[in-house]
């Protein structure tokens, strides 16, 4: 008996910076290579020609689905492994993913993908970030990675085909003809794009994912998880907690036993001030089972908020690797009295992370809280060198210089006293 053959499906546009990565580590498994290229203006054709690929134009109709769509109809293996010019295997994947088809009471595979980021506080929904192990050489500049799982992997079929405008899936097809769907163990697929987008190209991106999220809930009303993507982007990439919930809030509603719809129903809640709404929400995700850090953190905000720094002691203690939680589990330890050990941790956590302003901002607080104004003073400096400081930033930097001064002036003036 033959041995089933792969073929590689992607659809690309000005790829040519990454794209020869990934084709390379795919030459020992792919039998074909087809990539559907829905308008580049580089060298992107060039690249997937000479690395061995077959390329089509498509056109981009503002639909992810109906481009694969068009590269699968186009399919001639047995089986489909779905990956895009921004993402790679290591050196373990390609005999891992040949033994992935020699099981034939399988049909599809949900994939592991490492999602690298350049902060060690990027998570991907409800799954906090984790140290990179650096597999791979390419990755080792980049601190952590963040998991997602996507049904990547499958048998062809003219049934099974992609669906929705954006976060595009073949996973609903799949189960609604009973097919058979598992984790591919240990296999694991290497993206880069949000470590090595250009903060450009990444706005850009989320952009068009937002706008692509809102035709999808236009088109589908009914999927709760089309609710929660545009939700996740008015919280994450916008910045709008008080529209992310009514979001987050209709995915709950349409799906109650998801968990991670009533953990960003508790985030959204906790950043307009609705503690008690908050925590109800957080309760209900864990008695659903989840058991994320990021719920953890989520519920030490809640504690940390409302004053109960014992209790946001706790649940930060839960929180995991995360620079951001580090330095909360610091801020809980200082209002609780253990000042040195509070202020040390949160200083270890910018140590860990020095271009992300949250810390900058947590150590001020907490340094003045500590009654340490010179450490607040310097913090409070150090943020404006950081990120997009607001006005409100020049003036908390101000204010604690001030009182910075006045302590020196009081310890002076305290000191002389003594001596004479």
């Amino acid at each position: 008996m033959s041995r089933p053959t792969l073929e590689v499906s992607m659809i690309v546009k000005n790829g040519a910076a990454t794209l020869r990565r990934s084709l390379d580590s795919l030459a020992t498994v792919a039998d074909r290579i087809l990539i559907g290229d829905t308008g580049s203006n580089d060298e992107t054709m060039e690249i997937a020609r000479a690395c061995g690929a077959e390329v089509m134009q498509i056109p981009w109709e503002d639909d992810f689905s109906l481009a694969r769509n068009r590269v699968l109809a186009a399919a001639r293996c047995d089986w489909i492994l779905v990956i895009d010019a921004d993402e790679m295997l290591d050196a373990s994947g390609p005999s891992k993913l040949a033994a992935l088809l020699d099981r034939p009471e399988v049909d599809a595979y949900n994939i592991v993908r490492w999602n690298y980021v350049r902060s060690a506080t990027t998570r991907s929904g409800e799954n906090p970030p984790l140290p990179n192990p650096g597999l791979l050489p390419e990755t080792r500049a980049y601190p952590a990675y963040a998991i997602s799982v996507n049904t990547r992997l499958f048998r062809r079929s003219p049934e099974v085909y992609f669906e929705y405008s954006v976060h595009e899936t073949v996973a609903s097809r799949l189960d609604a003809l009973g097919r058979r769907r598992v984790l591919a163990e240990d296999f694991v697929i290497h993206h880069f794009g949000q470590a090595e987008d250009e903060s450009a190209v990444r706005e850009t991106k989320n952009e068009l994912y937002h706008r692509l999220g809102l035709k999808k809930i236009a088109d589908h009303p009914e999927l709760a998880e089309g609710w929660f993507e545009v939700g996740l982007s008015e919280l994450e990439h916008f910045h709008r907690p008080a529209v992310a919930l009514k979001y987050f809030e209709q995915a709950s509603a349409l799906d109650p036993e998801t968990p991670r719809n009533h953990l960003f129903c508790g985030i959204c809640l906790t950043a307009t001030g609705k503690l008690n709404e908050a925590l109800a929400q957080l309760d209900i995700a864990y008695r659903r089972g989840l058991r994320s850090a990021v719920l953890f953190e989520a519920v030490g905000d809640v504690y940390f908020q409302a004053g109960r720094y014992q209790q946001a002691l706790a649940a930060y203690s839960g929180g995991g690797y995360s620079p951001l939680n580090t330095a909360k589990l610091g801020a809980s330890e200082t209002m609780l009295g253990a000042t040195a050990t509070g202020l040390k941790r949160i200083q270890t956590a910018i140590q860990q992370c020095p271009n992300f302003a949250e810390l900058y901002d947590i150590l001020t607080a907490a340094a003045a809280e500590a009654g340490d104004y010179a450490l607040a003073a310097n913090s409070a400096d150090e943020r404006l060198q950081v990120g997009s400081p607001r006005p409100e930033h020049y003036q908390l930097a101000a204010e604690m210089r001030a009182q910075a001064v006045k302590q020196s002036a009081r310890k002076t003036g305290m000191a002389s006293h003594a001596i004479a």
